[in-house]
């Protein structure tokens, strides 16, 4: 029998603490293997046991949840980390990425989105909420617009340029649906295509982007603007 996912819950409210391991605990593979309610205790939980997951919210006391995530991956515990929040402005969105988390969902996902990211997350592949990408990609349209006239814009366009440059039209059509959250089987079948091509396109792009995983590749593209 396969091992199942450790998952540590970090979340201050009881409630849906409670509520959150009701949900996972039906899913066979997965195990709820701790809880900590402020993130100086989620620090100190993930150093004595080592989760593979952790389900990290934003808004915590004593340390925040971005704070946390930087203070674990600093410490290269090999702990895969989830943003579960409800906060969605992208300072918090690129706050928490920046900080290394793998992953961002927002606490309205529904139940089998929360589980296939956990499951995702655990296999090493970075998930990005659909909703989140779509709030990225809408404030950065916005900054684009108002300041189309500013230099910065202008040094923007041109990173945006190179990078363009190397991608070919079918891998910034691949980026695309990354930036939307699609795992590569959901690719190939949005494009007709084997996973197999799908998971090369991936990696491709994954190296002329030079970034490290999808989270990054995603993140990147809505910075710059390429999709």
């Amino acid at each position: 029998m396969a091992e199942k996912i450790k998952v540590l819950l970090v979340e201050d409210h009881t409630m849906t603490r409670m509520g959150l391991q009701l949900v996972l605990e039906k899913a066979d593979d997965i195990e709820v293997y701790g809880e900590a309610e402020d993130g100086e205790k989620a620090v100190e939980l993930t150093k004595a046991c080592n989760p593979d997951v952790i389900l990290m919210d934003i808004g915590l006391p004593l340390m925040d949840g971005i704070e946390a995530t930087q203070k674990i991956k600093d410490a290269n515990l090999g702990s895969r980390i989830i943003m579960f929040t409800s906060r969605d402005s992208e300072q918090d969105v690129f706050a928490a990425l920046g900080a290394g988390a793998d992953a961002y969902i927002m606490k309205g996902a529904s139940p089998e989105q929360l589980i296939s990211a956990i499951r995702a997350v655990n296999e090493g592949t970075a998930w990005l909420d659909p909703a989140i990408a779509k709030i990225v990609l809408r404030n950065v349209t916005q900054n684009k617009l108002s300041q189309q006239d500013n230099s910065q814009n202008i040094n923007k366009k041109s990173t945006k340029t190179g990078f363009s440059a190397n991608l070919t039209e079918r891998e910034l059509e691949v980026l695309g649906l990354i930036v939307e959250g699609l795992t590569n089987p959901q690719i190939a079948e949005r494009l007709f295509i084997t996973r197999a091509t799908a998971k090369a396109h991936v990696h491709s792009i994954l190296q002329k982007m030079c970034v490290d995983d999808r989270t990054q590749a995603a993140v990147t593209a809505m910075r710059e603007g390429l999709v």
